[in-house]
């Protein structure tokens, strides 16, 4: 499908992380230390919206069942779940930040 725009650069503060919905896909939008990601926002183990959670660093908590995400790959660090989120690549155009869906 190639990219698609996901966001404005202004819809997210810097350190935060935010659910969105795009062609039927939630995704969670972080940005962290000047750098865009973006990951499923569905947890593998029950469903939860892991945009809820907590986000240090570079990981992600579903506020579920404490299951951690690593923003960069969407690889499963600790937790109940043992399946990754799919990963998404990102760019920067005219301040709209597009997803590669």
């Amino acid at each position: 499908m190639g990219f698609v725009k996901l966001a404005s650069t202004k819809d997210i503060q810097p350190n935060s992380m935010m659910g969105l919905t795009v062609n039927d896909q939630k995704i969670l939008l972080a940005y962290v230390n000047g750098n865009y990601y973006a990951i499923g926002d569905k947890c593998m183990h029950r469903g939860c919206q892991i945009s809820k959670g907590d986000l240090e660093g570079l990981t992600v908590t579903c506020p579920c069942h404490g299951s951690q995400y690593d923003l960069k790959t969407g690889n499963f660090l600790k937790g109940p779940t043992k399946k990754p989120e799919p990963s998404y690549q990102l760019k920067v155009e005219n301040g709209n930040i597009m997803i590669n869906m």
